[in-house]
């Protein structure tokens, strides 16, 4: 089974730029009730689609596999629920451990989270002091109801 642990925080400032290396991002939920979500995802010039299970504090279920990139710009144009999610991905490195910090675009503009994937919920991660408030509870950052109820509209 593929589990996702993960922690999300909001971003405080832009120190985590140094040596950042960005990659596009294209998504849209083909479901997203809540307990599952259905993504398709487009990340640079690959295709993704994937399976997540409800989320149990920082750990969720997460099945993801690569799709050919001409069938995800099909899913995203024309079957996926809109607002599509637009963000630049930054990969950034602190201290051994790999960053990925989102600054959304369009509907969810100017919203900037950095996330980080632990191998286990009790994994100890010194925050970055570009690092803010946690918001990994909180529903309203998940990318799937960010789809359903941008940040621009709260």
């Amino acid at each position: 089974m593929g589990i996702e642990i993960e922690r999300k925080f909001l971003v405080k400032s832009d120190a985590w730029r140094v040596g950042a290396t960005p990659v596009l991002i294209r998504q849209g939920y083909l479901s997203a009730d809540g307990a599952i979500t259905v993504r398709v995802r487009v990340k640079g010039d690959a295709g993704f689609i994937t399976i997540k299970g409800a989320p149990v504090g920082p750990t969720r279920a997460e099945y993801e596999y690569a799709i050919p990139l001409a069938d995800a710009n099909e899913m995203l144009d024309t079957l996926c629920l809109r607002p599509l999610i637009e963000k630049v991905r930054h990969l950034v490195t602190c201290d051994g451990v790999l960053w990925e910090v989102d600054e959304f675009l369009n509907e969810n503009a100017p919203l900037v989270v950095a996330e980080v994937e632990l191998s286990a919920a009790s994994q100890k991660v010194t925050l970055p002091e570009w690092v803010g408030p946690e918001v990994t509870s909180d529903p309203r950052y998940s990318n799937s109801n960010l789809s359903k109820r941008p940040y621009s509209t709260w």
